[in-house]
């Protein structure tokens, strides 16, 4: 590929091994230190689970693309790891293909169902009730995964969808062994849970007792819901037994979602946000989707300094990119919504006179309090528990998905008989203006509920294009730090010139406008810190933020990275 800058081949990995842990006490590193960087070959598989990597992978080895590999992971994703990977909820895919030059977007996000209401999680006094959006019936929308595969998979795949379900199916019909991810996350979610008779069921043994590392994991209501849609086809969910079953637990719990908002649910395929980089095209996630446009728009403001010459995470690179993510969330908190239902500005917010006009109300030697900070002027209109993978063939279709039900385990309740997780995605809307939701991301009035409306997003699937071809596929989970860290992987590949196994790996920082806060993984320098907090910032070290699978596409072949953070990660290529 021509015109690929050769500080890509950079031996910076070894650096990156020697990194303190990035957690206090998360799995990040702790398990297994499993850096395994796949280097030139010729198609690329990077997901969260080893088992959706290898069954992906068996599918380019078969001769299917990446649109069939991807879906076939997405599916075995939903059995491996249920308390993200999902069809109880919904994503975002970005398809690019080298051969027409499109990039497409398909949005399968969640919608609210048709009874949902602007004041449904206030209290009579108009105060929010946290729990409501959170862990009840009425926290699910409309979950739109099935009918998103299945869409991509007809529009651009080459395999027929009960092909693409046979692995997930055998997942979960014969089981899989538990990996203590899978198992720590049972017990630190078990008073949560235990809550619903059909999630007792589904995730403890039947004199109580939690799953343990080793054990079998089986899950045959969930292969049943696959085989009737392998069977039927992606309506059976929307119209059928599934679709019965859904409404029954939901109704069971005073939800308010029906069988018609189900079956009037249908994905959506939209245009891309596009922005440009030091010479790289970068396409993301439109609306519903905050992700995109804030990358775009962040970048657009940092391509004013020299960050490759001030260091990949010096202080004064990490007060730069602050202050553009600062100017970006106040954003995000009053022009960003569904675009089916609001205007938002995206030309305005992704242009370059706009970054010009924040860049010149940043202080390069002193931080912006965020109270001082107000949503700029744009014109004119136009998760943490979240599943990123990436995906790339020989033939020049590369996919980046995103894909989630919100909270770890989602809403916590099982659909009874059916065998999956439902999303609490409503708590991504405003339940009232101006008040945070559980990430601390503030919404307006271009965000709150309406019924059959998409909610906000932050996932940010994206794929960077050099000259034409593909160059990298990244994304992220991590709810509000989605955005942030998917925008780092692309800067510490292009700005700092790292291999894509570290760009995924070295310690990452997040700001969101409110709360004041400057949120850091452990391993940025103590000196760096010090300099940060002389300049004004109220700097915080959190557990590891985000669990990046990303490729990236050079002279040299494809290379794969599978992120620390998340220990079952897994990139393999052909």
């Amino acid at each position: 590929m021509p015109g690929i800058h050769n500080r890509i081949r950079m031996a910076v990995l070894g650096a990156a091994l020697t990194l303190s842990p990035l957690t206090h006490g998360a799995e990040a590193i702790l398990e297994g230190q499993r850096f395994h960087p796949v280097e030139g070959e010729s198609t690329m598989v990077a997901t969260s689970h080893f088992l959706a990597s290898e069954v992906a992978h068996d599918v380019l080895a078969e001769g299917g693309n990446a649109v069939d590999a991807a879906v076939t992971a997405g599916f075995a994703l939903a059995v491996t790891q249920p308390r993200s990977g999902n069809i109880g909820g919904g994503g975002f895919m970005l398809i690019s293909d080298e051969s027409s030059g499109e990039v497409i977007a398909i949005d399968y996000r969640e919608k609210a169902p048709s009874a949902a209401h602007e004041t449904m999680f206030q209290d009579e006094d108009g105060n929010v009730v946290p729990e409501r959006s959170r862990f009840s019936a009425n926290a699910s929308g409309v979950p739109g995964t099935v009918a998103g595969l299945a869409l991509a998979l007809e529009r651009y795949g080459t395999i027929e969808l009960e092909e693409a379900l046979a692995p997930a199916i055998r997942l979960a019909e014969e089981g899989f062994v538990v990996p203590p991810r899978f198992a720590n996350g049972i017990r630190e979610a078990r008073n949560r849970l235990e809550r619903w008779e059909s999630t007792r069921k589904k995730f403890f043994k039947a004199d109580g007792s939690p799953y343990q590392p080793g054990d079998v994991f089986k899950q045959p209501d969930l292969a049943a819901t696959l085989k009737r849609i392998a069977e039927h086809g992606p309506r059976e969910f929307y119209e059928g037994r599934t679709a019965e079953l859904i409404v029954a637990e939901m109704q069971k719990h005073d939800g308010l979602m029906t069988l018609e908002d189900l079956a009037a649910y249908e994905p959506a395929v939209r245009k891309p946000v596009h922005g440009t980089y030091r010479g790289y095209d970068i396409y993301s996630m439109s609306p519903p989707s905050s992700g995109g446009a804030h990358i775009v728009q962040i970048l657009n403001v940092l391509e004013g300094y020299d960050i490759a010459a001030l260091g990949h995470n010096s202080a004064q690179t990490v007060h730069l990119m602050a202050e553009a993510m600062k100017r970006a969330y106040a954003d995000r908190s009053e022009y960003l919504g569904d675009t089916d239902f609001v205007e938002v500005p995206l030309d305005g917010l992704t242009s370059k006179a706009y970054a010009k006009a924040l860049r010149e109300g940043i202080d390069a030697d002193e931080a912006t309090p965020s109270d001082t900070i107000a949503p700029g002027d744009p014109l004119p209109y136009e998760s943490n528990e979240t599943t990123h993978f990436s995906i790339a063939d020989d033939n020049g279709l590369a996919v980046a998905n995103t894909y989630t039900i919100n909270f770890s385990y989602g809403s916590g309740i099982v659909v009874d008989g059916a065998g999956f997780l439902m999303n609490n995605e409503m708590d991504d809307f405003s339940a009232k203006p101006g008040v945070p939701n559980a990430y601390g991301l503030i919404g307006g009035e271009a965000n709150k509920i309406e019924p059959n409306k998409r909610m906000l997003s932050s996932m940010s699937p994206t794929i960077v294009r050099k000259d034409g071809h593909n160059f990298l596929v990244t994304g992220s989970p991590g709810g509000s730090r989605i955005i942030t860290t998917t925008l780092q992987v692309i800067m510490n590949v292009i700005d700092h010139g790292m291999n894509i196994q570290s760009a995924v790996s070295v310690p990452r920082v997040h700001h969101q406008w409110l709360p004041e806060e400057l949120r850091i993984e452990a391993g940025i320098s103590p000196d760096t810190v010090r300099l940060l907090e002389e300049k004004g910032h109220d700097v915080v070290t959190k557990s590891a933020m985000g669990a990046s699978q990303s490729l990236l596409i050079d002279d040299d072949g494809f290379h794969g990275a599978e992120d620390p953070r998340r220990s079952t990660s897994s990139a393999m290529g052909l």
